[in-house]
This record gives C-alpha cells, sequence and structure tokens, in this order.
C-alpha cells in the first residue's frame, strides 16, 4: 500500500506516487479487551477494535476490516523467506527486485495518511493511502517494491512480479481496474503474502482477495 519496515528487518521511507495465507502461519496471539471508544484520525468516535480478523485462516486488513492499534507484529519471517526465495529467482534471471517499504505500525501509518489528507484532502487520500489500522503494512505480510508507482508495471522486474510471485506465496493485492472492489487504486508494487496455494488459488481465479473470499472493503462512515 502506498505509504517502512522494522523489527531488525527493513524499514525505509517510501515515495509516494502522487495519483491525485495464511494456511503457512499460525495466526498470532491476540490481546483480549474490554471494548471502548477512541477517537482516530478522523475526529470520529468509534468502538476500539481489539482482536484482529481471520476469514479462511486469512488475516484480513483492508476498509471494512481493522486491526487494534497495538496489534505490532513486525515482518513476518515467513513471509521474508518467501520474498527472499522470490528475490534470488529473479536475480537469476537478472532481475533485481527489492522491499521499499514493508512492516508499519498503527502510528506510522497514522502520521502518514495523516500528510496526505493534508496535501491531498480525505476522499483523495482514501483513494491510495489506508486509514490507521486499515494498513496491510501493519500485518507484516505486505511489501511494496521497488519504484512505488504505476510505471512498475512496465519494467522487466514488475512483469516477472505480476507473472511469478503467486510461485512464492504472494499476490499483486491491488490489481489494474479493482478500484471498486479493493478500495484502493492500481497498485502494481504492493504484494501480499498468503502461503502458496491459497496465493495461486487466488492467481488463478483472476479475482482480487475481496471476491475470492467474498468480503466487501469499506469503511463504515
Amino acid at each position: 500500500m502506498v505509504g517502512g519496515e522494522n523489527n531488525g528487518a527493513i524499514e525505509t521511507s517510501v515515495k509516494e506516487t502522487t495519483i491525485p495465507a495464511a494456511e503457512e502461519i499460525a495466526p498470532p496471539e491476540t490481546t483480549q479487551a474490554t471494548e471502548e471508544t477512541t477517537s482516530d484520525t478522523t475526529a470520529e468516535t468509534k468502538p476500539k477494535v481489539t482482536e484482529v480478523t481471520y476469514i479462511d485462516g486469512i488475516l484480513i486488513a483492508n476498509k471494512t476490516y481493522a486491526l487494534p492499534e497495538d496489534y505490532n507484529p513486525g515482518v513476518n519471517q515467513t513471509a521474508k523467506r518467501a520474498f527472499d526465495e522470490m528475490q534470488a529467482a529473479a536475480s537469476r534471471e537478472g532481475l533485481n527486485i527489492y522491499i521499499s517499504s514493508g512492516f508499519r505500525s498503527y502510528e506510522y501509518q497514522a502520521g502518514l495518511y495523516n500528510r496526505y489528507v493534508q496535501n491531498h484532502g480525505k476522499a483523495e487520500a482514501d483513494r491510495f493511502s489506508a486509514r490507521p489500522g486499515h494498513s496491510e503494512h501493519q500485518t507484516g505480510l505486505a511489501f511494496d517494491l521497488n519504484t512505488i508507482d504505476d510505471s512498475f508495471a512496465a519494467t522487466a522486474e514488475g512483469k516477472w512480479v505480476a507473472e511469478h510471485c503467486h510461485e512464492y506465496g504472494f499476490i499483486i493485492r491491488y490489481p489494474e481496474g479493482k478500484e471498486h472492489i479493493t478500495g484502493y487504486l492500481y497498485e502494481p508494487w504492493h504484494i501480499r503474502y498468503l502461503g502458496v496455494d491459497t496465493a495461486t488459488k487466488v492467481y488463478n481465479s483472476g479475482k482480487t482477495l475481496e471476491e475470492y473470499l467474498g468480503i466487501t472493503s469499506e469503511y463504515d462512515e
């Protein structure tokens, strides 16, 4: 997702475009808490999210399903190893793919999103940046690759990733022409780890993750 990775792994600043699994991953433990209210970045009062959501064993973070503010797993090491294998395979073909942005905390995403709102307005920012708690990067299972720009799709690396990433357990999370379903503009650089079996099924279906699971991605406003 358009706008950073830590946990001793990868954390970089991200250049943003201004176009204005699960079967292999054991679900991390979550902390139960008493539901209360809190103010989000839009100054609205909503019930505090206290649990993560798994659908068919897949951790979901989109506009409909949020993550708790204190959910801070860092980079998922299974996903990172899968990326390393994919990177090595691409390198053997003379291609260079790398992670530009990985795990982001709730707080990091809040700062990022608020900056976009200030620069572009809320409606436009919502098309290419997730509100805090709704970013896949907070799951530790998503990576932005190389140049964070639509032009990545036309590069040799971008074409290779689109064709082969499912073989390593990833999908292109926000496909072209699917903004009305995923809630976000086309992002050829954003990959999400699901595990090889699930990623291959999603890839072969030609569907977005939302379509594959039969879920929505819409903010509750």
